[in-house]
């Protein structure tokens, strides 16, 4: 639980776009000294400026989240710079879809290096400074918000690898705050699941770094993207009001932050297939057309 944000340090991945650009605005406008992180140098470039703009002391390191060393550079950076942070927002991610089985090693390992070792590594190394800072000052607090996705709660079909991704954050994310609480009262965590919001994650592939090679996408990678390019612009809530949700979740120390609390209906069905011990759910039972439309697209040979 963090109340007062001035002066205060926050460590923002992702930061050149989306909620982490977004995070970092308000950031700057609470007085906050902001690490701003980011693999796309353009991205991070514009950010560092707007945020110097803004009157805000700025540590900007372009950083790819899934490489372990970078990620240790950029820790003893903040560490040296500004001390423990208070706030790390572990929110790089990219997305990727298709069918299961149709992704290949370099697909799985680029997302998984991207959402699930950025988030391991945010955790390993930001963790233990801000234990260190909490026990020297009983009067000092830390929140660490790990950004998962609604697909970290349900298994929508043809974006597997993105799933399992976002499944294993969420695990983390809950089993990080049971952690915390046994050790400390002074550093909490925070979980976001946004669902579809205007974001770049649609077209991570911009990001894609040169040793994990794209393949020719297969039809229903094709379709995939297609499906959430649709939804992903379609979407109501915009990032900025998801950002600001972030914050509100670490003053009140909450911790599941949902940006479509109205998806969570999803979420009780499945609980209770798992409870129930029934087989899963059919995923379009709300909007059979497209459950249909997608079964005939990819049955179709060719």
């Amino acid at each position: 639980m963090i109340q007062d944000f001035q002066g205060k340090t926050a460590v923002l991945t992702g930061a050149g776009s989306g909620f982490g650009l977004e995070c970092a605005r308000i950031g700057a406008k609470l007085g906050m000294n902001l690490v701003l992180v980011d693999v796309q140098r353009e991205a991070l470039e514009a950010a560092t400026e707007e945020m110097r703009a803004a009157g805000v002391q700025v540590l900007a390191q372009r950083v790819d989240v899934s490489n372990r060393m970078q990620m240790e550079v950029l820790a003893r950076s903040v560490q040296e710079t500004f001390g423990a942070p208070h706030l790390v927002f572990n929110n790089a991610g990219v997305g990727a879809g298709g069918l299961i089985w149709e992704n290949s090693v370099a697909d799985w390992e680029w997302v998984l290096g991207v959402n699930v070792w950025g988030v391991i590594h945010g955790v390993r190394l930001f963790t233990p400074m801000m234990l260190e800072a909490a026990q020297a000052d009983p009067a000092w607090r830390g929140h660490i918000v790990n950004t998962a996705s609604m697909a970290g709660l349900l298994t929508p079909p043809n974006m597997g690898i993105y799933n399992v991704s976002k499944h294993a954050v969420v695990s983390l994310t809950e089993t990080l705050f049971q952690d915390l609480s046994l050790v400390s009262d002074q550093v909490g965590a925070s979980l976001l699941c946004p669902y579809f919001v205007p974001t770049g994650i649609s077209h991570s592939e911009r990001n894609r770094p040169e040793n994990r090679p794209a393949e020719e996408q297969t039809a229903s990678q094709k379709i995939g993207q297609a499906m959430t390019d649709k939804a992903v612009s379609s979407g109501k809530v915009t990032a900025a009001e998801v950002a600001q949700k972030v914050f509100d979740a670490v003053a009140a120390n909450q911790f599941y932050i949902f940006s479509h609390p109205q998806a969570l209906g999803a979420v009780q069905s499945r609980m209770e297939d798992v409870v129930q011990g029934r087989n899963p759910s059919d995923p379009f039972a709300h909007k059979p057309e497209l459950g249909a439309s997608l079964r005939a697209a990819l049955r179709t040979p060719g």
